[in-house]
């Protein structure tokens, strides 16, 4: 007979120090940095208020809706909360330190329930839907959830995934539009017979065309000649002094 998980049979999981423990390998609490509880059925975060110098915590895939045990973690700074059942928000608002958000597939249902989390000076991104696991919350639904995450929290650098300041975010958008027009070309139908090509330019463009000489091109070309011609009188001048110096120094 096979012996199933104690902790993933338990109806009403709560986190336990054993657990803690157990799963970090640490025998203090507050040594805890990064801690990863993610679907093991987590019901009651129990004590997990306790590993207060906690910077990275995954509790993703529990069914977990109390967070009021997280009140504690002062210098938590990513917190994934995805595929849970949370629709109240207020006891991250004395997580001071929180700089990314994930809470996808939940059940918030407004854009009110998110405006205490605007006390969050440190908060940059923020995830509330995910196309890549179909995660969502009933208020990604409002026409106006966009608009209005971006008035309560102005200063956030991701929504959703998509980079709304900071380095990538005029590529990001640049290629959202493609994106949205590639979408909204196939939705208008079959497109009809395309045109063929015009020419960007004339045939005979690239031929090279003789140039024509300007005043002062004729002017620098006799010039060239005359320096010429004086080079060449000075170097005849050279011989015939160099062979009167020869036979001056012969006759002697």
């Amino acid at each position: 007979m096979e012996v199933k998980d104690r902790e993933g049979s338990d109806e009403n999981m709560k986190v336990t120090v054993q657990m803690l423990k157990s799963r970090t390998g640490q025998f203090d609490l507050e040594s805890i940095l990064f801690l990863k509880l993610r679907n093991i059925g987590i019901t009651n975060l129990g004590c997990i208020g306790d590993c207060v110098n906690v910077e990275r915590l995954d509790l993703s895939g529990n069914d977990i809706s109390n967070l009021a045990p997280l009140t504690s973690l002062k210098v938590l700074i990513v917190l994934n909360l995805s595929a849970n059942r949370i629709s109240n928000l207020d006891p991250l608002c004395s997580c001071e330190n929180l700089q990314n958000l994930n809470l996808s597939g939940n059940l918030i249902s407004s854009v009110d329930s998110l405006r205490s989390l605007s006390e969050l000076k440190n908060l940059e991104v923020i995830r509330l839907k995910d196309t890549v696991c179909n995660f969502s919350n009933p208020v990604c639904m409002n026409t106006a959830y966009h608009s209005a995450m971006l008035e309560i929290f102005p200063k956030i650098k991701s929504l959703d995934g998509e980079r709304l300041s900071g380095r990538g975010s005029d590529l990001y958008q640049l290629c959202k539009k493609m994106e949205d027009s590639l979408k909204e070309m196939c939705s208008i139908g079959p497109i009809g017979k395309i045109s063929a090509p015009k020419k960007w330019v004339e045939d005979n463009y690239w031929e090279l065309k003789p140039i024509q000489k300007t005043q002062s091109d004729e002017a620098v070309e006799k010039f060239y000649n005359i320096l010429k011609e004086c080079r060449e009188l000075n170097n005849k001048a050279a011989d015939v002094i160099e062979k009167s110096e020869r036979t001056l120094s012969s006759g002697k």
